[in-house]
């Protein structure tokens, strides 16, 4: 075999190694975009949840002071994440500005009461939590009503229970692909030295001498298809929280080292294992079936 037919299975060989793992690193991706989804579903349900929260009408005529009060009452209940005071008279300018109509020119008086808007912790949205917290309320005789839509706390509850189950079933099943996907590309690399594994075979090299190259190029393969994963799944989460900045982070250090070690850890075991079944298979089939 002259040089040059050496460098065109060599850079054959390069080629193939070069797809199988650009292969492998973006069904490992699609893999890490799974699990990144199922690593931060609880603090997307928990963002939907604590943007719920209910309306505190303090009575007409209330003394600014007590208002407060009221308000530093709330900031110490467990439940509470936060609460904004809003004065009669920036309700009636944020209504105002709502329907585009200078009502109070109109009615020739404020109806407008001053309020408490409170947001709550994630695990009391919901409302059998809330309707507890009205009761809690009403010992105070400057609240005049607790304000909330109950069809739409509840509506909110029930689809992110649907969603977190529907993610759940879509991870499993992608992942299955994901392993299907990985596997036949590892089969179809080894099925391409089939010969050199049977002319292996025929000069006296054990099953174990055999095995070894190709369990070692496939961790190879799995080590940097995850890396080259890694990579790209950070430039997208960096993008994401670009653009999601001071609405929802993702800058949660060990969600995103379980991610990252994921990703590395099953690259590296599923290029290993499908190498394994791969060569074990062409170390144990007839020379006939080599052709097939």
């Amino acid at each position: 075999m002259h040089t040059g037919e050496v460098k065109h299975i060599k850079r054959r060989l390069f080629g193939s190694y070069i797809t199988s793992m650009v292969s492998i690193s973006m069904v490992l991706f699609m893999l890490g975009l799974i699990g990144f989804l199922v690593l931060n579903a609880r603090k997307l349900s928990d963002f939907v949840k604590e943007n719920i929260g209910f309306t505190v009408f303090l009575r007409e005529g209330i003394k600014e002071a007590d208002a407060f009060h009221i308000q530093k009452i709330l900031d110490t209940k467990h439940y509470v994440k936060e609460t904004m005071y809003v004065t009669a008279e920036q309700a009636a300018q944020d209504f105002q500005e709502e329907i585009g109509e200078n009502f109070i020119d109109f009615l020739g008086f404020n109806p407008l009461v001053p309020s408490i808007d409170v947001k709550l912790y994630a695990k009391y949205a919901n409302s059998d939590s809330i309707a507890m917290i009205e009761k809690d309320l009403q010992q105070f005789t400057e609240i005049k009503e607790v304000h909330y839509q109950k069809s739409l706390v509840h509506l909110i509850n029930e689809n992110v229970k649907r969603i977190s189950l529907f993610i759940l079933i879509i991870s499993g099943i992608l992942f299955l692909i994901a392993f299907a996907l990985i596997n036949n590309t590892i089969r179809l690399a080894i099925y391409s030295k089939r010969f050199l594994i049977r002319t292996m075979q025929l000069v006296g090299a054990t099953h174990g001498f055999i095995r070894r190259p190709f369990l070692f190029t496939g961790i190879i393969q799995g080590f940097f298809g995850a890396i080259v994963a890694v990579a790209m799944l950070s430039a997208m989460i960096y993008f994401l929280q670009n653009e999601l900045d001071g609405i929802i982070g993702f800058r949660d250090y060990t969600i995103l080292a379980v991610l990252f070690s994921g990703v590395l850890i099953i690259g590296i075991f599923i290029n290993w294992m499908s190498t394994y079944f791969a060569v074990n298979k062409y170390l144990n089939i007839k020379t006939d079936k080599l052709y097939i």
